[in-house]
């Protein structure tokens, strides 16, 4: 295939805009990544910039062309070290004929050929520090650095900030904290009919007399969906608990099939529901009466924490990562040691056991906490200033 920029249908090429800014990422499937482009694509149109999106494609690619912005495959998704160099390629022909200003990255394996092509034409670098990637040995924290090489770093979280101070070495001048944000109006709890909430409640199977935990979250070891299932088990009253886990296997059914089965062990299956991915988040979260994050490692930012919240769902936690930062203990949700059942089962039960008062009281300050500090309007303004910094740059370096 053929993935020159000159195959892209140049009726839409931008025409007297200025400035451009090139967004670089693998793909365009479901996800926080994607969904914060699509935000930021948005953003950059509505101001009057030009906005291009590289990667490989995906389902959200439409979303990208509805918000103004133009799409390019290439295969940015490869770890291919002759796919990666021919990207570089790809890359500069890309940033010539669309008379791109600043080239933004969101991942580790596309921002190697980034580098490499930015240098070459002499735009402005943008690097966005989405995971708390591993960094066990030097060829991982090597590979991982390269997201320190922007000419401004996106932390989507103080913890993610202090890793890259401590871990790499990186100066906190350039570096500027910029959590994810969500979507308020879809997050609202007014904008969620009950016909929305018992058609769920329906497909889940949920007894009408039962206390719902939530779990969102792919099935995935570090997630912590096992702490979950031994939490509940050290529960004497648990008859009416059900806990819900949602979250799609994406590839990790062994694990799907351990969890089933340590479930079964423990004499649990009339407590625990799968129910693989859900399109109706907003509604998930009102079907619950407490929302669990289990994480045994810590999340960067950790976004389900948030959307709970602008829910008005009373949120538990592990005590880790950015966790930290997005619950208030004791006015938004509580904060548990990681891979402690106790902490856990002991936290679930205050939660559940709140009186009407109190948990309007939660709620409302948890909304409030949402809304002040994690909008997606918040961090596209944010995101939108960075940029502006690096064009101020290239004007005060004659660029």
């Amino acid at each position: 295939m053929d993935y020159s920029p000159n195959k892209v249908n140049t009726k839409n090429k931008f025409k007297k805009v200025s400035p451009v800014v090139l967004q670089l990422l693998p793909s365009l499937n479901t996800g926080g990544v994607e969904r914060g482009t699509v935000d930021v694509t948005k953003a950059l149109t509505s101001a009057g910039w030009g906005a291009l999106v590289v990667s490989n494609g995906g389902p959200m690619v439409p979303e990208i062309e509805r918000a103004g912005g133009i799409h390019i495959k290439i295969p940015a998704q490869s770890k291919n070290p002759i796919t990666m160099y021919r990207n570089i390629h790809r890359l500069i022909k890309i940033l010539l004929e669309y008379k791109v200003n600043i080239l933004h990255v969101r991942s580790r394996a596309p921002a190697w050929s980034a580098l490499k092509a930015v240098r070459k034409v002499g735009v402005g670098f943008v690097t966005t520090f989405h995971g708390n990637y591993s960094a066990d040995n030097k060829v991982k924290r090597n590979y991982n650095s390269i997201m320190t090489h922007g000419d401004r770093v996106i932390a989507i979280s103080k913890f993610i900030s202090d890793q890259l101070c401590d871990r790499y070495g990186e100066s906190s001048d350039k570096i500027r904290v910029i959590p994810r944000g969500v979507d308020t109006q879809f997050f609202d709890p007014s904008a969620v009919s009950e016909q929305r909430i018992i058609q769920l409640s329906k497909r889940w199977r949920v007894p009408e007399d039962a206390s719902v935990i939530m779990l969102p979250g792919r099935l995935t070891r570090w997630k912590g969906q096992r702490v979950m299932i031994k939490t509940l088990s050290l529960i004497k009253n648990r008859k009416n608990l059900r806990c819900i886990f949602v979250g799609s296997e994406q590839g990790h059914t062994r694990y799907g099939r351990e969890l089933r089965r340590e479930i079964q062990k423990r004499g649990l299956v009339s407590n625990f529901h799968f129910t693989g991915h859900c399109s109706d988040m907003p509604a998930a979260f009102m079907l619950s009466d407490v929302v669990v994050s289990t994480s045994t490692e810590a999340e960067a930012f950790g976004r389900v924490i948030v959307e709970a919240q602008a829910m008005g769902r009373p949120v538990i936690a592990t005590n880790h990562g950015a966790a930290c930062e997005t619950i208030s203990p004791g006015n938004t949700g509580w904060l548990v040691r990681p891979n402690d059942e106790k902490a856990l089962s002991s936290a679930l039960l205050k939660a559940l056991g709140m009186e009407p008062n109190s948990r309007k009281t939660i709620a409302q300050k948890s909304m409030k906490h949402a809304r002040e500090n994690y909008t997606k309007e918040k961090m596209c303004e944010s995101t939108m200033n960075v940029y502006k910094e690096i064009l101020t740059d290239i004007v005060s370096h004659g660029g």
